[in-house]
């Protein structure tokens, strides 16, 4: 039998990271011309996609891969104040012991991913870590990795916390978990129809069993 393969996004869905983004987001606002992000402005964004996000912010899309090196740099300086989501590591830890290969990939550098998971003793678990830049959607970013890895998409699993991840999962031919620990809201997650719809870490397991 195929051993599945369960590939994560990282911030939002491994990493508790958002409210570090939002901080490094507003710093930078002035610098790349978008609004700040208000407590009541991150309840309205959790709602949007990620091209609705964009329009409403007014940035350039020229500016957009700028603005994602950047925020990648500070980041990196916030690392290791950083903690899992509630009950990830737990959730990645069985996955691992049954057998199932894990990868990440993700927007954010491979340097603040593997800094992240060496912080917090759960490197070994991956096989791989693979980043790239994207607007819209990671779905070049995943072909690319199945074809290098020699990966058949029935045996991949996606599990993101964005719609754009769900999106670029669907393109791609693979099933996708959609988290709701992350940044976007359960109900703009369930707009894209994901595979599946799970609201805590403990709920993993069961389902990438059933799949």
């Amino acid at each position: 039998m195929t051993q599945k393969v369960i590939i994560f996004d990282f911030d939002g869905t491994i990493a508790d990271t958002v409210d570090a983004l939002v901080t490094i987001a507003n710093r930078l606002a002035v610098e790349f011309g978008y609004i700040q992000i208000s407590p009541n402005e991150l309840t309205l964004l959790r709602n949007l996609t990620s091209r609705e996000i964009i329009k409403y912010s007014g940035v350039s899309l020229l500016k957009i891969p700028f603005l994602v090196k950047k925020v990648k740099g500070e980041l990196k300086n916030k690392i290791q104040e950083l903690e899992p989501i509630s009950g990830v590591t737990e959730a990645l830890i069985a996955l691992h012991h049954q057998g199932y290969r894990l990868g990440v990939i993700t927007s954010n550098s491979p340097e603040n991913v593997s800094k992240f998971l060496k912080c917090h003793d759960l490197d070994y678990l991956f096989e791989f870590i693979y980043s790239g830049v994207t607007i819209f959607g990671k779905t070049t970013i995943i072909n690319n990795v199945l074809r290098q890895r020699q990966i058949k998409p029935p045996t991949v699993i996606y599990v993101g916390d964005e719609t754009r991840d769900i999106e670029a999962a669907k393109k791609a031919n693979i099933k996708v978990i959609a988290v709701t620990w992350g940044f976007n809201s359960p109900e703009a997650l369930a707009k894209e129809n994901p595979d599946f719809l799970i609201h805590h870490p403990s709920e993993l397991l069961d389902v990438v069993k059933s799949c």
